[in-house]
């Protein structure tokens, strides 16, 4: 051994006893002779919240769906032809077609020599030009503000403006964000502070979108599980909301309240005076109130209708619109756009401190900006064709008939699902998506435990196996202790909707005999 081979060694030994005193990994040698350094980044050295985080839409069931996918393309056997997805509203994934105005603008857009092609209509192209006028070099290529592109905010707040009556809105409350998930995120991010009994305490539906439990979990937050009551329609009680924030306040800081409305994966509307109700709630109990509303125009049960929060709350006069802060949510990936890809989304603010608001401001300009696509197809969304223009008698044929089609398949899923001993489905009033209550033999409950599984976890994995159909189990949506569901979408076409449906009655029956 040389003398610089000899130093080599040295240093590794001396390496290897302070990384030891340090209590960090030895240094292995590997099958080459070489030294082989242990990971930075492992399980046990990463962000500890990050592995408390869930998203049961994406979880175990799906990737056993796309496996099996993959086995079918390479030509194996199953029990199915196809794998049909329900666990997620993706409603072009489902087959939903896209608005033909809306990919038209965003055509020209993309690529402006288009808009000397006469087969486009000319409202499409004017918006197109307002739209690229608005953007840094007239390109969609470029950064907006981080606040969001002005044109679009401003037509954002004369849609606002309308929806609700004429009850002003200020551009300048409005952010742009990347699909609504963003902002309640970073909403969130705001609220979260503290520690131990001082923690943030989040209120939240139970059942829930997993969005929130995941992103409470991520920032260390308390979640304050509320629950709705199925009996009635999943409706939403004030003397649950007390309970469960009388109880939080023993052990953290309850500081603001979550509502879906229409609800996911729930899919009630909320009344009128239920929201009056939660406005007074909120403003008692000084919490911040978020109205998640991406499916306000999804509204199918006859005598229900969507109410925005900021409507209601300014009609309650100014006790309360002057008073009580609100952070609404809007998206273009539900109701009859469907347009996920694009997370294309927007936020109001009520009643924020001026402060806070720059703090705000502050902390979107790190991402930049959301995508400048998304929000184009947001501008388009609030900004449609009008009467009298090219394109509004296509548009409103084409809207009309992806919003009827969604309200025949409510309607036939509640119809369908009711008919099968065991599974009992309240009305889909809005929304995309059913919650069903499943009753699971004690046998198949033992099963699941012996497989360290919930058992509506099983009970889906097993539909997977034998049916190719992907749902989602209620557990990671949050139920009642002692009941069980599993949430569905409505998106698929009518026809394959009627099979899911049939398949899931089957499956039921089958499963129910096994295990019994």
């Amino acid at each position: 051994m040389n003398h610089g081979t000899s130093l080599l060694w040295k240093r590794r030994a001396l390496s290897s006893l302070s990384s030891t005193r340090r209590g960090l990994p030895k240094e292995k040698m590997s099958e080459n002779g070489m030294m082989s350094r242990p990971k930075v980044l492992t399980i046990d050295t990463i962000n500890p919240t990050v592995k408390k985080v869930e998203y049961a839409v994406r979880g175990p069931i799906v990737q056993r769906a796309v496996e099996l996918e993959r086995e079918l393309s390479e030509g194996m056997k199953k029990p199915f032809a196809e794998v049909i997805k329900a666990n997620i509203g993706d409603a072009h994934a489902m087959g939903q077609q896209p608005i033909t105005f809306f990919r038209q603008v965003l055509a020209l857009c993309s690529y402006p020599e288009l808009l000397s092609d006469s087969s486009f209509p000319e409202d499409a192209k004017s918006r197109a030009c307002r739209i690229l006028n608005s953007c840094g070099g007239n390109s969609m290529g470029a950064y907006s503000a981080s606040q969001g592109i002005d044109s679009v905010r401003q037509d954002v707040a004369r849609y606002i403006e309308r929806r609700d009556g004429g009850v002003p809105c200020d551009p300048d409350n409005i952010y742009l964000t990347t699909g609504a998930s963003d902002g309640i995120v970073t909403m969130l991010k705001l609220l979260v502070c503290g520690e131990g009994a001082t923690r943030t305490g989040v209120m939240i539906s139970i059942p829930q979108y997993p969005l929130y439990s995941a992103a409470l979990a991520e920032l260390g937050a308390v979640q304050i599980n509320y629950y709705l009551n199925e009996e009635k329609c999943w409706s939403l009680d004030i003397d649950e909301l007390q309970r469960a924030l009388n109880e939080a306040r023993l052990y953290c800081n309850p500081r603001a309240l979550c509502i879906i409305n229409p609800g996911n994966p729930t899919g009630q509307v909320q009344t009128r005076e239920c929201i009056e109700d939660v406005i007074r709630f909120a403003a008692k109990e000084r919490l911040f109130l978020m109205a998640d509303e991406v499916y306000q125009d999804n509204v199918y049960a006859e005598g229900c209708q969507f109410h925005s929060f900021k409507k209601v709350l300014f009609e309650m006069g100014p006790e309360y619109s002057e008073t009580v802060e609100l952070a609404s949510f809007h998206s273009t990936s539900k109701c009859y756009m469907g347009e996920c890809g694009f997370r294309g989304g927007y936020m109001e603010i009520i009643n924020m401190d001026d402060d806070v608001k720059a703090q705000l401001t502050k902390l979107l300009s790190v991402r930049l900006c959301s995508p400048v696509p998304g929000q184009a197809l947001m501008d388009l969304v609030v900004n449609p064709p009008q009467p009298g223009e090219p394109s509004y008698e296509r548009f409103i044929k084409e809207r009309t008939a992806t919003l009827s089609a969604l309200a025949e398949k409510a309607k036939l899923t509640e119809q369908v699902l009711n008919t099968v001993d065991g599974i009992s489905c309240n009305p889909v009033q809005g929304a995309m998506y059913s919650f069903p209550r499943i009753t699971i033999p004690e046998k198949a409950i033992q099963e699941a435990k012996k497989l360290g599984q919930q058992p509506d976890m099983f009970y889906c994995m097993k539909m997977l196996e034998e049916t190719g159909i992907c749902l989602v189990p209620g557990s990671g949506f949050g139920q009642k202790e002692g009941t069980y569901h599993f949430r569905m979408t409505i998106l698929p076409p009518t026809d394959k909707l009627k099979i899911l449906l049939n398949s899931v009655k089957e499956f039921h029956q089958r499963f129910t005999q096994q295990y019994s």
